[in-house]
């Protein structure tokens, strides 16, 4: 499951484990793709890492504080840490690779 975070329970859902936040709006053809990548991994990785999305429009605080410019942007979480941060479209293969480096 992928769940919607707002800028004020951003810090709180993403403090423990490993957390991917998905930063993006509803305008963006690209993050619309990203969109069902996500949820498959978050499928295959359930139990593993927290996926969570940020319509980066409605919450402007939080994209700010990262210094995202390009959406979609990917943050990469480990015990509140980012450890990682992915702007772009990327492939499920691909998330899971990276991925694998803070779940093992």
């Amino acid at each position: 499951m992928v769940q919607q975070l707002t800028d004020k329970d951003f810090q709180k859902e993403t403090s423990t484990g490993v957390t991917v936040t998905d930063f993006w709006a509803t305008w963006c053809p690209p993050c619309r793709m990203q969109a069902p990548i996500i949820e498959e991994t978050a499928k295959a990785l359930d139990g593993k890492v927290k996926f969570s999305k940020m319509d980066v429009d409605a919450n402007p605080e939080t994209p700010a504080q990262f210094g995202i410019m390009s959406i979609p942007t990917l943050i990469i979480k480990k015990d509140g840490q980012v450890v990682d941060k992915l702007v772009g479209l990327h492939s499920k293969d691909q998330l899971e690779h990276v991925l694998a480096q803070y779940t093992d």
